[in-house]
């Protein structure tokens, strides 16, 4: 079975803001997740919208198929997963000399793409 992933760890964005544009496109066929983050406003989109392009990008290239690159009207997301990720802490003045720590979220997110036919066996 032929799973082509790509990930960006490490992304500067909280993951409960990804995951809202993950979960959209979760189980799609991949130019159908593409044409549908196109047009989504979010940040998070955009950054999805790479690391699917580049799982794409690994199904369609002939050096990692053996010769024989798939379609793209044929790959299907299997997998889109956001973890969170390390976390800058911040420090922030409140009254009376106490402070508060602000959180700086990052995510991991990872995208796995499957040929149709192979699903199907399965």
């Amino acid at each position: 079975m032929s799973i082509f992933k790509a990930s960006h760890r490490n992304a500067r964005i909280s993951p409960r803001k990804v995951r809202l544009v993950a979960d959209l496109v979760r189980g799609q066929y991949a130019d159908e997740a593409l044409d549908l983050l196109k047009f989504q406003p979010q940040r998070g989109a955009r950054m999805l919208e790479k690391v699917i392009r580049s799982a794409v990008a690994n199904a369609l290239d002939p050096d990692q198929t053996s010769g024989n690159p798939y379609r793209i009207q044929d790959l299907v997301l299997t997998d889109v997963r956001v973890d969170g990720g390390s976390m800058f802490r911040r420090m922030r003045p409140r009254a009376r000399g106490s402070a508060h720590i602000i959180k700086k979220r990052s995510s991991h997110i990872s995208v796995s793409v499957t040929p149709i036919d192979e699903i199907a066996e399965v």
